[in-house]
């Protein structure tokens, strides 16, 4: 899980010497803008791409959609307004509109009819033609809004998904009831909350009149990532129609059904997940990414598009975890996106030699890619360490790179972002291990400097490079940061990630703490009797496990974390609990979970400790922070607990502004206590 982004807003100013560039702060965040969703025009000219902003007055975040010259010769410009929230720019086959999701006109009739949040439609831009320019105007008027959406090759029809379930012909007014009954397993999820009784499927919408049809249906599936044919005949999509989808032992599949509705064929057949299917050029086949076993990475596959036959690999020695999958720019390859060693890459499949390749490279993170063939063009999304994502422009195999976009420059000029180095080490047992240390501002030698030790989400996740915000203001307060890829994390092998299945706290804690002992070891300067620790999901697992076997560290600050596998078992989202992790079944291996919890060793625990949680967060809920606190306050320990109203498990990626802030202010304010020894911090202020 990424850790956390964070940001003063700033006021014009000259540019300034190098003397007067600071570090960064928390409030820098409200300042920063971000990039996403390039597309590229049918003519190959134009890129159109989502930047998000921060409205600190009304803390919220707003997108807008632009556009830009793919050769660089004109600057960008804003095609939507600004207020209004508007994403998912896609163009139309002939270029002459962009379709994109919007909630403007909602708003205020679907607030005054009680809808928790305004519901997105699709709206179109004329860009081309006799009729183009003016304002975008709405193309449809869904009960439940829109959701994803493509363009039909032929530019007459889209495939949109919207929800729809049995109270949607409920008579208006207040429901009889408020009370909830499921009789599933899995009856919440962290980012969508307590379910209800709508499902997402596939309505087909003309692309003139926005008339629309609903062409799949269920209220025990939901279907998602529509695919068109290339002829527009034909519609591939992801669903579950085992009726399992919120039980234990579901499978999604990927299916195909004609673009006018009817009988669905079943195109993928493993035992468990296939997801991502994806059209050749000629629509006789489909490529998928399918899981024989669950946990397992995805390797990719090939069915004929008409059913009825069994899968084939596509390239045997994928030990990757592919995102975004794409087939081209060539009529026989596919490219998609993976971490891999600390960096994110793009890679290329030759679908007749069966060979993988690497796309991109250097000590970056490439994503959200798009091609043109035509005229042998890509762009994508890049940033490092010390940058956030710009939109980027290249050939097919990444030579003339130029950026886009330079959405930060003004920032950039004022601040003074850390440096990173990549460390690393050998296992206790003789792996490979990536290791990065950041530099605090302003050091100097001959002086001693804390180090705090961040643990990344997941275990599947990796640390690598990429714009952390934390760490930039970490680095500013005069504090090293030091961040790994122990077992567990991805872009090393799907061994390497499952190496400590049946063992949290076992070689992860002891690849961490190798990695400390390195860094400490070549870089003298880091004060010994100053370090911190501190994660997030897993890596606040970690953290806690951590404090309850080594007393070496000063401080900790521990988010949204697991400490007693027992009761989040029964209370986390999912119809699943933690027997992939520990090969069983809590009621089976109930001793197992207990070992492994933190909460077993919260008496050895003597480290000053925050505990940050967030009342909605039903991935990791806020009972597990409580417990830990609970007991670290009645063995004695330093222990403070913050909990955040309205968040879930995503607080410092997609939180509140403010509170995404206020997280990092909190975190900087435990840490100057007790590494900076400072009696007087000030805690940020609450209720």
């Amino acid at each position: 899980m990424r850790a956390l982004l964070c940001v003063i807003l700033l006021p014009a100013l000259a540019t300034p010497t190098l003397a007067a560039r600071r570090g960064i702060t928390a409030e820098d965040y409200f300042a920063f803008e971000s990039i996403a969703d390039p597309h590229i025009s049918p003519d190959g000219k134009q890129v159109a791409y989502v930047v998000t902003t921060v409205d600190q007055k009304k803390n919220r975040r707003e997108n807008g959609i632009w556009v830009v010259a793919i050769d660089g010769t004109s600057a960008p410009r804003r095609l939507t307004a600004e207020g209004v929230n508007s994403t998912s720019p896609r163009w139309s086959p002939d270029g002459a509109r962009l379709a994109f999701l919007s909630t403007r006109n909602a708003q205020a009739s679907e607030q005054a009819a009680g809808a928790a949040l305004p519901r997105p439609q699709i709206f179109l831009l004329r860009l081309g033609g006799a009729d183009a320019g003016g304002e975008a105007v709405a193309l449809t008027h869904l009960k439940n809004g829109a959701g994803v959406f493509q363009w039909a090759p032929d530019g007459q029809r889209l495939v949109v998904l919207s929800r729809s379930g049995p109270t949607d012909n409920a008579p208006p007014g207040p429901r009889k009831s408020d009370v909830r009954h499921y009789a599933h397993t899995s009856y919440k999820f962290n980012d969508t909350g307590w379910y209800d009784d709508k499902r997402s499927h596939l309505w087909v919408i003309d692309a003139v009149t926005g008339e629309g049809n609903q062409i799949t249906s269920g209220d025990d599936w939901n279907d998602t990532d529509p695919q068109w044919s290339p002829d527009s005949s034909r519609i591939a999509f992801v669903s579950d129609r085992t009726g399992k989808e919120y039980d234990e032992g579901h499978n999604k599949d990927v299916w195909v059904i004609a673009a006018g509705g009817g009988p669905l064929s079943k195109i993928s057949d493993h035992e468990f997940d296939d997801t991502m299917p994806r059209w050749s050029p000629d629509g006789k086949q489909i490529v998928f990414a399918g899981q024989t076993q669950r946990r397992q990475f995805p390797k990719l596959y090939a069915a004929p598009s008409a059913g009825g036959a069994k899968s084939t690999l596509v390239v045997d020695d994928l030990d990757l975890i592919p995102a975004g999958l794409v087939w081209g720019p060539g009529l026989s390859e596919l490219t998609f996106e993976s971490g891999f060693k600390g960096q994110a890459h793009l890679f290329r499949i030759d679908l007749k030699a069966r060979r993988l390749s690497q796309m991109t490279t250097g000590e970056r993170a490439v994503r959200g890619f798009d091609f043109h063939p035509a005229s042998g063009m890509m762009t994508y999304l890049s940033n490092d360490f010390e940058h956030l994502d710009d939109l980027y422009a290249a050939s097919l195999n990444d030579s003339g790179r130029r950026p886009l976009t330079h959405l930060n420059a003004a920032l950039w000029e004022g601040l003074e972002p850390a440096k990173v180095q990549r460390l690393p080490y050998k296992s206790t047992d003789g792996w490979d291990i990536d290791g990065f240390l950041v530099k605090p501002i302003g050091w100097e030698p001959g002086r001693k400097y804390p180090m705090i030790l961040s643990i990344h989400g997941g275990p599947s996740g990796q640390y690598g490079v990429d714009w952390y915000h934390e760490f930039q203001v970490y680095a500013a307060k005069g504090w090293a940061v030091f961040f790994c890829n122990p077992r567990g994390s991805t872009g090393y092998g799907q061994k390497f990630e499952r190496g400590i299945v049946n063992n949290w706290g076992g070689m992860d804690y002891q690849d961490v703490m190798a990695g400390v002992d390195a860094v400490l070891k070549q870089n003298p300067w880091i004060d010994t009797t100053r370090l911190g620790v501190t994660g997030g999901s897993y890596g606040g697992y970690l953290t806690n496990w951590i404090l309850g076997h080594t007393t070496r560290f000063a401080a900790a600050v521990t988010l949204r974390s697991v400490s007693n596998f027992i009761s989040d078992d029964g209370t986390r989202d999912g119809a699943y609990g933690h027997e992939d992790d520990f090969k069983g079944f809590l009621f089976d291996y109930f001793d197992q979970y207990w070992d492994a919890s933190p909460l077993k060793y919260a008496k050895n625990v003597k480290t000053p400790t925050l505990v940050l949680h967030s009342d909605n967060d039903y991935r990791v809920p806020l009972e597990q922070g409580e417990q830990w606190f609970r007991a670290l306050r009645h063995y004695g320990v330093n222990a403070e607990l913050v909990i955040f109203p309205r968040e879930n498990h995503n607080l410092t990626r997609t939180g509140e502004p403010q509170h995404l802030v206020e997280s990092l202010n909190w975190q900087c304010y435990w840490f100057d206590r007790f590494l900076n020894g400072n009696a007087a911090a000030k805690a940020p202020d609450t209720f």
